[in-house]
C-alpha cells in the first residue's frame, strides 16, 4: 500500500526540488517571499566563492559581506518582480570583492501557490563576462582597423598626389613631345587611381559598395577634373541598384575611369560637343557595365588597332580578373564598351 503520509509527501518534494536545483548548470537560487535563500545550485556556490552553511537561510542582500547588496538586483526584485513577476535577460555589472568584475544576466521568476500568492522565486543567473569582454574586444579591433584603413587611405592619396605633381613637372620641362604624351598619359591614369581611391573613401569603409551612387560621384569627379568647363561634353551615368565587394567596386571604377579617358583623348580630340553614357545593370546572374560616346573618333590613337592601344589593354585587364568579357562595337553614332559578368565573378549582394 502506498505511503500517503502528508509530511512524507512534502519531504520527498522538497528533496526533489532540492536536487534539481543542484543539478542546474546555470548559477540558481531559491528565494522565500522574504528574499532569504532556500537553495543555491552547486554552480552558484562555485561561481560565486560562497559555502552552503554561509548562504542557506540568510537574506540574499546579506551574502559575502554585503556584496550581492547590488542597486541594479534590488530593483529586479523589489520593483520588477513585484509588478511582473518574472524577468528575463535583465544584464547587471558588479565588482565581487572576492571574484572580482561580473557581468550577469538576471532570469527571476515568481513561483505562485494555489491561491496565487508568491510562494518563491527563482533567480537563475548567467555569467556573460567573458562574453562581454570579447565583444569589447571585437569592437576595438574593429575600430583600430578603422582607423588603420582612414590612415592608410590618406597617405595612399597623398603619395599619388605626389606621384602625380612629379608627372607633370616632368611633362613641363621634357623637349620631346612624343616624352611629354606619355608623361601625360601617365599623370591622367595616376589621377584616375586617385579618383577611384577617393570615392571609394567617400563611400565609407563598408564592404560591400552601392555601386550607382560611387559611379555617379565617380563620374562628377572626373567630369571636374578632366572634361573641365570649357569642354562641352557631359558624362551621364544610368544604374540600377545593386552593391559590389569593395575589390570589385575599385575594378570597375578603374575600368570606367580609363574608358572615359579613352573617348576624351580620341572620341572627343576636337573638343566637340558630346555625352558620355556610363551604365550598369545587375542581373540575377551577374552584371553588364558599358560605356557609351557619341563622338566621331575612333577612341585609338592613330596606329594603334583596337586592341592594341594601353588604355584596351588595361581595361581587358581588369576585366580578366572580374572573369568578365569585353565587347566593343563602333558605328556612325558613335562607340560603345561592355563588359559583361557571370554570377561567379559578380559577388553581389
Amino acid at each position: 500500500m502506498a505511503d500517503c503520509n502528508p509530511l512524507a509527501t512534502v519531504a520527498h518534494g522538497q528533496t526533489l526540488a532540492e536536487a534539481i536545483v543542484d543539478t542546474v548548470r546555470e548559477p540558481l537560487v531559491v528565494l522565500d517571499h522574504d528574499l532569504r535563500v532556500i537553495a543555491a545550485s552547486r554552480s552558484f556556490y562555485r561561481t560565486f566563492a560562497v559555502a552552503p552553511q554561509d548562504t542557506q537561510g540568510r537574506r540574499l542582500y546579506e551574502l559575502g559581506d554585503g556584496q550581492w547588496n547590488i542597486p541594479a538586483l534590488r530593483t529586479v526584485l523589489e520593483e520588477i518582480i513585484p509588478r511582473h513577476r518574472s524577468v528575463e535577460a535583465y544584464e547587471v555589472e558588479h565588482e565581487f570583492p572576492t571574484i572580482g568584475r561580473r557581468v550577469m544576466l538576471l532570469n527571476a521568476r515568481q513561483v505562485l501557490g494555489e491561491d496565487g500568492s508568491s510562494t518563491a522565486l527563482l533567480l537563475a543567473i548567467e555569467d556573460v563576462t567573458q562574453r562581454r569582454d570579447a565583444e569589447r574586444e571585437k569592437d576595438e579591433l574593429v575600430r583600430q582597423k578603422e582607423v588603420l584603413l582612414q590612415e592608410m587611405q590618406h597617405r595612399v592619396a597623398n603619395s599619388l598626389q605626389i606621384i602625380a605633381s612629379i608627372l607633370l613637372l616632368k611633362a613641363r620641362t621634357v623637349q620631346s613631345e612624343e616624352i611629354r604624351d606619355h608623361l601625360r598619359d601617365a599623370h591622367q591614369r595616376v589621377m584616375s587611381v586617385a579618383t577611384v581611391q577617393q570615392q571609394l573613401h567617400a563611400s565609407g569603409l563598408n564592404e560591400s559598395i552601392n555601386i550607382g551612387s560611387y559611379l555617379s560621384k565617380l563620374c562628377e569627379s572626373l567630369a571636374k577634373s578632366m572634361v573641365g568647363e570649357r569642354r562641352p561634353v557631359s558624362i551621364k551615368v544610368e544604374a540600377t541598384a545593386g552593391t559590389a565587394v569593395s575589390d570589385i567596386a575599385v575594378s570597375l571604377g578603374l575600368i570606367v575611369t580609363e574608358l572615359v579617358i579613352n573617348v576624351l583623348k580620341h572620341a572627343f580630340a576636337n573638343n566637340e560637343a558630346g555625352e558620355i553614357l556610363v551604365k550598369y545593370e545587375a542581373y540575377n546572374s551577374g552584371w553588364q557595365l558599358s560605356v557609351s560616346d557619341n563622338g566621331s573618333g575612333p577612341n585609338e590613337a592613330p596606329g594603334e588597332t583596337p586592341h592594341t592601344g594601353l588604355g584596351t589593354s588595361i581595361v581587358e585587364a581588369l576585366a580578366h580578373q572580374l572573369n568578365a568579357t569585353v565587347h566593343k562595337s563602333s558605328g556612325p553614332q558613335g562607340t560603345t564598351v561592355t563588359i559583361t559578368a557571370p554570377a561567379a565573378s559578380a559577388k553581389q549582394h
